[in-house]
């Protein structure tokens, strides 16, 4: 076999990554829990006069809703207990049930807390509270960076929140495909092949299942800054758990043969999430690697360094 999972992650090497944003997110870590509890209130109030925060939808937050009327009928200084145990990931009951969410649903809850702090139903941060110079400095580095990466920076820092545990994962409703009359098909400049050009229209229609029949057995997918997800089941649970309702919108590509009979495709574009609007899209790159009967054997997905890296599709 010409390539391993590992020897795939190099196709298309000169494509450049955001690596600024991993990199805030660590610093974020490194900060004490109250600071990240402000950093995240001030950045969300910054960045509101330029990227909407959408709703959660009902079906979603079912399952918070106990854990969400549990801290709202908490005195004050618990519900800030509760919070910074989040972020310092204690090992408490709510901390255990937030890790079990899916990332949409951990989007959700806060999205609630931010709405009852604003309206002084779940303690705020206080007035006049200063953040300390390590998180300011935290706070202008996510301003120095595009709207799609601030958007994944401060996805990140709640999404890692909580205690990790064996305890079996909270799935949340999988929305059902669109009706094939709803579905729009893309266009990619320089690229024709039918399986990437399926890839987007399934995901852009949440059809998971048609998608996944795309990949090989052993196929794998990259996230952003992840490793491979690897495996035809694991792959279908991220697409079901983190990509509902994605935007795909293609814009080109190139292709190009491989050894024994493969292609490596690259293509370039932009995702819109539901969760922050129509009017901010993530710049990124995907890099397809088909094997000669055309299945996907693996795709990387790159957040990108900067608008000019849409146009790099150079080897």
């Amino acid at each position: 076999m010409p390539f391993t999972i590992d020897s795939a992650r190099g196709i298309f090497p000169d494509t450049l990554s955001a690596d600024a944003v991993p990199a805030t997110i660590a610093r974020f870590s490194q900060l004490k829990a109250e600071d990240q509890l402000a950093l995240i209130w001030f950045a969300y109030l910054e960045m509101g006069t330029t990227i909407t925060i959408a709703a959660p939808g009902a079906a979603n937050m079912v399952l918070a809703e106990r854990t969400l009327d549990e801290i709202r009928q908490m005195p004050s200084l618990q519900q800030s207990q509760v919070m910074c145990d989040l972020a310092n990931r204690t090992d408490t009951p709510i901390c255990r049930t937030y890790a079990s969410w899916s990332a949409n649903i951990k989007l959700g809850f806060w999205y609630q807390l931010g709405q009852w702090m604003d309206k002084g139903i779940v303690a705020p941060i206080p007035e006049g509270y200063k953040l300390s110079a390590n998180a300011s400095a935290v706070l202008q580095a996510i301003r120095d960076l595009d709207p799609g990466q601030q958007i994944t920076v401060l996805r990140n820092a709640v999404v890692d929140m909580g205690y990790e545990s064996s305890s079996n994962r909270v799935a949340e409703p999988v929305v059902p495909p669109k009706e094939v009359a709803q579905r729009s098909q893309v266009s990619i400049e320089g690229v024709t092949n039918a399986t990437v050009l399926s890839y987007m229209d399934n995901l852009n229609a949440n059809d998971f299942d048609t998608l996944i029949q795309l990949f090989t057995e052993d196929g794998a997918l990259q996230p952003p800054f992840q490793k491979p997800i690897v495996g035809r089941s694991a792959v279908l649970r991220f697409f079901q758990e983190d990509c509902q309702n994605l935007k795909l919108m293609p814009e080109r590509g190139v292709t190009e043969p491989a050894q024994d009979g493969y292609t490596q495709i690259k293509v370039t574009g932009k995702v819109q999430t539901p969760w922050f609007g129509a009017n901010v899209g993530m710049n990124m790159a995907w890099r397809f690697l088909l094997d000669p009967q055309g299945k996907i054997f693996f795709v990387a997905i790159d957040l990108l360094a900067s608008p000019k890296e849409l146009l790099n599709l150079a080897r």
